[in-house]
């Protein structure tokens, strides 16, 4: 029982298997750790109290056999106590003061939060966390999140693609952790999508961190970070194109097609191609809604006056 071998600690009589069990216990998790820190509490003001009191241990183990014992009314004969026996006496008497503390401590001790996960499936969905932050997530995305948040930080972990609101709060930092980074902010909005071991972060407002070990990358508004084969860039968000899943549209300013190209792929699962690489520089500025991807191809021909032409073939569109 861990409460004994506490005991056995603050009385200094513990062997060293003995301490390196309770180093390991200690290193497990927070909850271990307060326990211990309120158990030592306990132990020093008890030891403060018997001696303020002048307790005399004997006596108090008389008392605590009387109350261990369910109203009986029989004689305690009283022996002389050894060396050994008087500490495990003593030991007896604080292990209910202690034991009684740690079970205060268990009732009115805060609950630990509890883990959920939400997955977004072929849907776009939304969820507000417990401190007022505010997640949108595409499609095919994992968020894993406490029901509540406790400690120093406010700490989530994502899988897909998301786009952030984050409540502010100075005193806790939000920290995301996706891949091999961590994206810390105090209150902001922001961008995250990982593909693969490959993540882009794009800042909406405020000012976001992304962390890879030891390399800490700031960024602004209009910036991003990407990691691509293990390495971070920082660079800036020529578009806003990322946003399409969250606005529902595609909003193309000056942007290059292949990079359109590139995000309709991706939002309808298609096979778009074009068919030269000087048409694929040609820039479009329009706002398509998120509609059919046959009335967007369309939008596109129109778009640059009949000069383009949309082919259909069997899993393959080609734009030329």
């Amino acid at each position: 029982m861990m409460d004994e071998l506490l005991t056995k600690y603050m009385l200094n009589e513990t062997t060293p298997v003995e301490n390196e069990t309770i180093n390991r216990w200690l290193s497990e998790n927070d909850d271990n750790r307060k326990y211990f820190d309120h158990f030592k509490l306990i132990w020093n003001t008890s030891r403060e109290l018997k001696i303020e009191s002048k307790l005399d241990p004997e006596t108090s183990w008389v008392e605590f056999k009387q109350l261990a014992q369910s109203r009986s009314e029989a004689s305690v004969k009283i022996k002389t106590l050894n060396p050994v026996n008087r500490w495990l006496k003593i030991a007896a008497v604080w292990l209910v003061i202690l034991g009684s503390a740690g079970i205060l401590y268990t009732v009115f001790k805060p609950a630990k939060a509890n883990m959920l996960t939400l997955q977004s499936g072929n849907v776009v969905r939304k969820v507000t966390l417990s401190d007022g932050s505010l997640i949108t997530m595409n499609k095919n995305s994992v968020l894993n999140y406490p029901n509540r948040f406790t400690g120093d930080t406010r700490e989530i972990s994502l899988k897909g693609e998301a786009f952030f609101d984050v409540a502010h709060d100075k005193s806790k930092p939000f920290m995301i952790h996706v891949n091999d980074v961590v994206v810390k902010v105090v209150g902001t909005s922001f961008n995250i999508k990982a593909t693969g071991q490959n993540t882009e972060v794009i800042v909406e407002t405020g000012v976001v961190q992304v962390i890879q070990q030891e390399i800490v990358v700031k960024l602004k508004p209009k910036e991003k970070a990407s990691v691509q084969g293990g390495r971070l860039q920082k660079g800036s968000s020529q578009d806003e194109l990322y946003n399409y899943y969250r606005t529902q549209k595609f909003v193309a300013n000056k942007t290059p097609l292949w990079r359109l190209v590139d995000v309709l792929n991706e939002a309808y699962h298609a096979n778009i191609v074009i068919d030269n690489k000087k048409l694929a520089n040609r820039t479009i500025t329009t706002t398509f809604k998120a509609d059919s991807l046959d009335n967007i191809l369309k939008t596109i021909a129109d778009t640059f006056g009949g000069d383009v032409k949309v082919i259909k073939k069997p899993h393959l569109i080609i734009i030329k």
